[in-house]
């Protein structure tokens, strides 16, 4: 299904070290305003039909250092909601899901070889996958800004807390 990257690199090991995410209030990593967000916490920025997909801000910090990523490959077709990737950090290993459904047009390869990219530039260098989007009014089962921000600190009251490992 997914082609596996291990990304245990100094690499890697050096950005979780030097996390550049901006906090914001209440203590959470950075939430980007102009995204969409999956209650799974990935978040999708849309140009056109094509969807880039990455990990929040939130939860990134929560989860804390990004050192494996299982992406999945290109040219497979994805549904919004459903499992199509592995996350593991130093607590946790944790499924990734697609935001949107569609046909996986590009995957970040940078992340074989540092996958702290994850941690050290969330909603930038560290995307996971680019979607062409086949249902564009699934945008709508996504939350803005207001509303992820309101789910985070509702779900996690104490978010300053280190996460179990669930």
């Amino acid at each position: 299904m997914a082609l596996s990257m291990f990304c245990a690199t100094r690499a890697s090991l050096y950005l979780i070290n030097m996390n550049t995410s901006c906090p914001s209030s209440r203590g959470f990593s950075s939430v980007v305003k102009s995204l969409k967000y999956a209650k799974s916490h990935e978040w999708a920025r849309v140009d056109g039909k094509l969807a880039t997909i990455g990990l929040s801000g939130h939860a990134q910090k929560h989860w804390g250092g990004i050192i494996h990523v299982e992406l999945p490959d290109t040219g497979e077709d994805v549904a919004q909601g459903v499992r199509c990737g592995t996350v593991e950090s130093v607590q946790a290993s944790k499924d990734l899901h697609s935001s949107l459904s569609g046909n996986i047009v590009e995957v970040n390869e940078m992340l074989c070889t540092t996958a702290g990219l994850v941690n050290a530039s969330p909603y930038e260098d560290g995307w996971i996958m680019k979607v062409e989007m086949s249902n564009k009014e699934e945008l709508n089962k996504l939350m803005d800004y207001d509303e992820y921000v309101s789910y985070v600190e509702n779900k996690f009251p104490n978010i300053d807390e280190p996460v179990a490992n669930t």
